[in-house]
């Protein structure tokens, strides 16, 4: 089932809220005053099915002016917008605000609804539809779908389901889950006997209950108590997918919108950006240098400082190179879209793309640096590099393979991915001929992914010390070399992340129970030993009411590494301590004479032909005697 976003945008009183009730059948508005005045003023959620099974999730934002803070929290992880537009009143101020910052923030899948149709007569709503289309032509709405609607009679929902159905099946490229996860928070609250709550839309990766996660720029981190996905329970969410979770450790007070909940020292909090600003066509302002903002990514909203690093000044629809430098600080990628807007009067301004997230202080004007900013633009050889390592995340990929799909030379190669190592998004694994490398988003997508196997084997199998390292290498990374492996597995176990039992992998956590079941079924094996003596009694012929065969077989392997049981043949085990006596009185018996037989054995522990046979073999493997070239004679081990 694919997880969908769906946001509405749209000027105030365009029925984005009254549109959402009809495909749902529930209200956005959750304030009292909200239900008062009959606007939108924060972000509301709910979610519907859709005929192909695929549930979509939808934000309701504000339309009004003065909310398009909110507004612009409510775009992160949007999939799909619905741009509501009345048929009475067509496209106004607002309408053309949230357009120019859905095209700043990336959307590029849209649906535009004429809304309101039955307040208007066909010949008005032809010439509405004709208006509409015409404003939109040089927009990024342009060869975007228009549905008629009326919220209020129903008219054209059943057409506009069915056009939401295709887009979001045939267009919508899934998140990507096997990544970093990363919410970015909108809203903080508490519930009694929960403590905690905060709500977002999960931009990418998984979160899974009892992880420990890091809220930036607080530095708090925080335990995953428990994870709701439209209302429902789970056990995990993934990108896409609208949730709310609570958390513990921290309080409502040491976090707020804005905060992003992502794996513990997975990101950098910063205050400086480097970044390519386009100031909007349709705007009246100049940007000059030092100009104060409003600066708006994901749902956080800070004030800054642009400083103009390739251009005095930018006008309408140019252009540059800027860095940003916040007044409180953030936590970002590079890559993030964001906008502008003007200090006051708040208005749209511009937007773009953030392309370093943790530079120094630039100086203006400066060649290498306008050079470094066009390489980070358009894709530097580290960036190549990286796209390389991503795309063999499957088998990893050496310094040499980089070279030759590159053109780089080895030094080079070694240069860049020293300086992706040190920025967190690679692992390297040096080996004697080449050095292996690994992104770090699949290093924890495979760690996460590992764990989660790991605990159902224990879960299978609790009186195991785990899976067998070379089971898991054929298993689940049966394309990474055995050697290269091993290396990982040795980077794992030094973060604490899995546990090694000598050839075994286990979670940290885990610890083979001595319960009951261990308690019954070991008493029971120990006895059958014990009575049984040197008469050896076959384990196939041993059972415990009750009990698993695998279960059996897990306590009895515990049994022999705890010393307690020892193997005297393919099927025959017996009690330690019996074969130590054994080993004193066979050692006495060569010394008294050089050549024993199975008769004299038989004798002496008073046991049958075949026992006694198993007994010599025993002591063989322990070398205490070796066979003559006798049928049935045993001499000393030399």
């Amino acid at each position: 089932m694919k997880n969908i976003i769906i946001g509405t945008a749209g000027h105030i009183d365009h029925g984005k809220t009254t549109l959402i009730k009809a495909l749902t059948g529930r209200n956005t508005d959750r304030w009292l005053e909200e239900q008062k005045r009959g606007i939108t003023i924060d972000l509301g959620f709910t979610y519907f099915d859709l005929p192909n099974g695929n549930r979509a999730g939808i934000v309701d934002v504000p339309g009004h002016e003065k909310f398009i803070h909110n507004m612009v929290a409510g775009v992160v992880g949007m999939d799909l917008v619905l741009l509501v537009i009345a048929a009475d009143e067509g496209i106004m101020p607002q309408t053309r605000e949230h357009m120019d910052i859905l095209h700043l923030l990336g959307i590029e899948k849209s649906i535009v609804v004429l809304n309101k149709c039955d307040l208007v007569d066909e010949e008005w709503l032809e010439l509405m539809e004709e208006e509409v289309r015409e404003e939109l032509q040089n927009t990024f709405l342009a060869e975007s779908p228009l549905v008629k609607v009326s919220s209020a009679t129903g008219d054209g929902l059943d057409e506009l389901i069915k056009t939401i159905t295709f887009m979001t099946s045939q267009q919508v490229v899934e998140k990507e889950i096997h990544t970093i996860p990363r919410l970015p928070i909108d809203r903080v609250f508490t519930m009694s006997g929960f403590g905690t709550v905060v709500t977002g839309t999960l931009v990418s990766g998984r979160i899974t209950k009892e992880d420990t996660l890091e809220a930036y720029p607080t530095g708090k981190e925080c335990k995953i108590r428990s994870i709701q996905v439209h209302g429902e329970e789970k056990e995990e969410c993934l990108a896409g997918q609208r949730v709310a979770i609570n958390i513990s450790n921290i309080k409502k007070s040491e976090m707020e919108r804005g905060c992003v909940l992502a794996p513990v020292n997975s990101m950098k909090n910063t205050s400086l950006l480097d970044v390519k600003l386009q100031m909007l066509e349709s705007s009246d302002r100049l940007l000059t240098n030092r100009m104060r903002l409003h600066f708006f990514t994901g749902t956080s909203e800070v004030l800054c400082r642009a400083v103009l690093l390739d251009q005095e000044e930018l006008q309408p629809g140019e252009s540059g190179y800027v860095q940003l430098r916040l007044e409180e600080e953030i936590a970002v990628r590079r890559g993030d879209k964001f906008i502008v807007r003007f200090y006051s009067p708040m208005e749209t301004i511009g937007g773009g793309v953030i392309l370093e997230p943790n530079p120094k202080v630039k100086k203006r004007f400066h060649e290498e640096i306008i050079e470094e900013l066009k390489q980070k633009e358009s894709g530097s050889s580290t960036d190549v590099i990286e796209l390389h390592v991503k795309a063999h995340g499957d088998t990893l990929i050496t310094f040499s393979e980089l070279a030759k799909l590159t053109a780089l030379s080895l030094d080079e190669i070694e240069k860049d991915v020293r300086w992706l190592q040190e920025c967190g998004q690679v692992y390297t694994f040096p080996m004697k001929k080449d050095t292996y490398v690994w992104a770090s988003d699949r290093v924890m997508a495979e760690e996460q992914a590992l764990l989660e196997k790991l605990r159902s084997y224990q879960r299978k199998y609790p009186y195991r010390h785990g899976m067998k390292k070379a089971e898991v290498q054929m298993m689940y990374f049966k394309n990474i070399k055995p050697n290269v492996f091993g290396r990982i597995v040795d980077l794992w176990e030094s973060q604490g992340k899995i546990s090694r039992v000598e050839e075994y992998l286990c979670t940290p956590e885990h610890v083979i129970p001595r319960d009951d079941s261990y308690q019954q079924v070991s008493r029971t094996l120990l006895d059958c030993f014990s009575k049984g003596k040197y008469d050896f009694v076959k384990y196939t012929d041993v059972h415990h009411p009750g009990a698993a065969g695998e279960v059996q077989d897990d306590i009895l392997n515990l049994l022999r590494e705890e010393g307690r049981v020892v193997k005297v043949s393919e099927d025959t085990y017996t009690l330690k301590e019996y074969m130590d006596e054994a080993k004193a009185q066979v050692q006495q018996m060569l010394k008294e004479q050089p050549i024993i037989s199975i008769g004299q054995v038989r004798d002496t522990f008073g046991t049958s032909r075949k026992c006694a046979k198993m007994i010599l073999e025993y002591m063989d493997t322990i070398k205490v005697t070796r066979k003559t070239g006798a049928e049935s004679e045993w001499g000393p081990y030399r």
